[in-house]
């Protein structure tokens, strides 16, 4: 296997290694990398299966010989990453998030806004074909929801309840306040990360100015 791949196809690689009997071979580890890059680039249904082929340097019939459809190419490059790696990423950071004595609430929302820009800088091409493909493919929005569900929503609401029972954010349903810190670090990220990534951003700054926004929306600052 190449010693200078992405580490997101270095981790894709150990997970395929660790369900399947066989190890993945070098052309199965071009393909998947191919894939994902024209998959982010132009999208699941723009993107040619002899496409991938040509740019993976190896013949179509031999991405058919490892995945019966196109489709099944998707699913094994973003299952994989969704339910092994990101979910494991999720709880894994959020406890550490968790454990640290935040005295406000807006050192948290700041702290979980850096941390989840950094993902999106790290994983722009995954980032791309899940903002792409999710509305459309039933299995990777159903992957999407369990990991929401079952490893973020549920710790932090236990930190939004915490900060109400201190008065320092307003009685509302923890899920409406959720909703709005996703929808604003998630633009952010789509913005900076995938429709201007070129785009000079001090992240610091933009954070501060989010987080303000969430804490006070837009009327002056108490």
């Amino acid at each position: 296997m190449p010693q200078d791949m992405e580490q997101w196809l270095s981790d894709l690689v150990r997970l395929t290694d660790e369900d399947d009997s066989a190890k993945m071979t070098d052309k199965q580890a071009k393909i998947l990398e191919a894939a994902i890059e024209i998959f982010a680039e132009k999208g699941y249904s723009a993107t040619s299966t002899s496409e991938i082929a040509q740019k993976a340097g190896v013949a179509e019939g031999t991405i058919f010989r490892h995945y019966k459809t196109k489709k099944d190419l998707l699913l094994s490059i973003v299952g994989p990453i969704l339910t092994k790696l990101v979910a494991p990423f999720f709880i894994r950071d959020f406890a550490k998030l968790l454990d640290l004595p935040y005295s406000r609430m807006e050192d948290f929302y700041r702290a979980v806004a850096k941390n989840r820009i950094q993902f999106a800088r790290s994983n722009a091409k995954l980032l791309r074909i899940l903002i792409h493909e999710v509305p459309f493919q039933p299995e990777l929005s159903g992957q999407v929801k369990t990991v929401f569900t079952e490893h973020v929503y549920t710790r932090v609401e236990k930190v939004i309840r915490h900060f109400q029972e201190q008065g320092q954010v307003i009685e509302a349903p923890p899920f409406r306040i959720i909703r709005t810190a996703v929808s604003l670090i998630l633009g952010y990220a789509i913005t900076h990360v995938m429709l201007m990534p070129d785009y000079p951003v001090d992240d610091d700054e933009e954070i501060n100015h989010l987080v303000d926004l969430l804490m006070y929306g837009i009327s002056p600052r108490p």
